[in-house]
This record gives C-alpha cells, sequence and structure tokens, in this order.
C-alpha cells in the first residue's frame, strides 16, 4: 500500500472515530450515559454495531475518548488564559474563574453531561489524571514567571501549582461545585480565588 493509500485510510479512520464519537456524545446529553448502549450509537448512525467495535472496544472506550476531548477542550482554555501577556497573579485569577464557568455551563447545566463527568472521575481513568498533571504543569509555568518577576516569594512552582490547584478545587470539580451551590457556609469564588493567590506571595 503506497503512502497516498494509507493516508487516505487513515482520514477515513479519523472520520469515522468523529462522528460515533459525535453521534455517541449526542445520544449521552439527551438520554444519558446510563440508558445510552453501543446499539443505540449504531442506530444513530445506520450502521450496525459490530461496525463501532472496529473502532472502540466498548461503551466504556467510547465514553473515555469523549471525556479526553471535553479535557482538551479545558486544557486549551487555561492553556489560552495562562500564556496570556498580564500578570501572573491575574493569569491564574483567570485561569480558575473560566474553569469555575465552564463546569457550571457544560457540567451542571447539563445534568446528563455531569453525569458522564461523575462516572469519568469515579472510575479513576488516567485520561483524567494525565489533564491534572497538564494543568499543574501549566501552572506551575505561570508561578515560576510570577516568582521571576518578583510577583510571588521563591518557592518550587511544581508544588506551589499542586497547592494552588488543591486549594481552588472547589471551584472545578463537578461534584464539590454542585454542592457547595447549594450551601451559604461556603468561602465564595473570589474569596477562595484571592486567599489562594495571597498563600504565593511575599
Amino acid at each position: 500500500m503506497n503512502d497516498i493509500a494509507e493516508a487516505t485510510l487513515d482520514v477515513t479512520r479519523q472520520e469515522n472515530i468523529t462522528r460515533i464519537l459525535d453521534a455517541a456524545e449526542r445520544l449521552f446529553r439527551h438520554y444519558g450515559y446510563s440508558k445510552t448502549t453501543v446499539a443505540d450509537v449504531a442506530r444513530e448512525l445506520g450502521m450496525s454495531p459490530a461496525n463501532i467495535y472496529r473502532f472502540f472496544a466498548s461503551k466504556v472506550e467510547i465514553h473515555q475518548a469523549i471525556c479526553g476531548r471535553m479535557l482538551a477542550a479545558a486544557y486549551q482554555l487555561a492553556a489560552n488564559i495562562c500564556h496570556q501577556k498580564i500578570s501572573a497573579s491575574d493569569r491564574l485569577r483567570q485561569y480558575v474563574r473560566s474553569q469555575y464557568q465552564l463546569t457550571l455551563d457544560t457540567m451542571l447545566d447539563q445534568q446528563k453531561v455531569h453525569e458522564m463527568v461523575v462516572v469519568a472521575i469515579e472510575r479513576d481513568w488516567h485520561v483524567i489524571e494525565r489533564h491534572i498533571d497538564s494543568i499543574h504543569a501549566l501552572l506551575a509555568d505561570v508561578i515560576r514567571e510570577g516568582i521571576a518577576a518578583g510577583e510571588f516569594a521563591e518557592q518550587d512552582p511544581e508544588v506551589a501549582s499542586r497547592c494552588f490547584g488543591a486549594a481552588t478545587v472547589n471551584l472545578c470539580h463537578p461534584q464539590m461545585v454542585a454542592q457547595c451551590l447549594a450551601k451559604t457556609n461556603r468561602a465564595a469564588v473570589d474569596e477562595l480565588i484571592e486567599f489562594a493567590i495571597r498563600a504565593l506571595k511575599k
């Protein structure tokens, strides 16, 4: 098989994968993850379940791939903010606020999406751990630049990024955000952000 034919097969395969993921995500959002089967996805696409299994071994694999797409979008949003030419503190503020708003908009306002995310978190998938590691690396770079600019105290940026993430996890974790929304004795969004940023300063 020549290079052109192989490239064409790769493109076709990726197009099929994208079609399957798009259809599965539509059904997960509409009916919920637990109520959607591989047969439902196949029916949505006008193909047999066997065709789906040529690309994904199970519904769990499909779910993992969708979760990966959602996390990739969240990472890109974070990366765009973290690379802005503004102070390190302002980048951290914008990052946490954007993640909080993303959680509200895409995970809590749409309960079926929330179910998808909760299932993924409970299964402790590697795709989520890789995402957390990538976010920590972004935040460490911002903190490192803040230290170099004299904005933050001298400290280990990697440790600081993990601590900053832990201090603000209530604003980014879907289950925690959902629980805190119903409480009146929790720190407000800006209060928590400013507390975490002050901890980085001299």
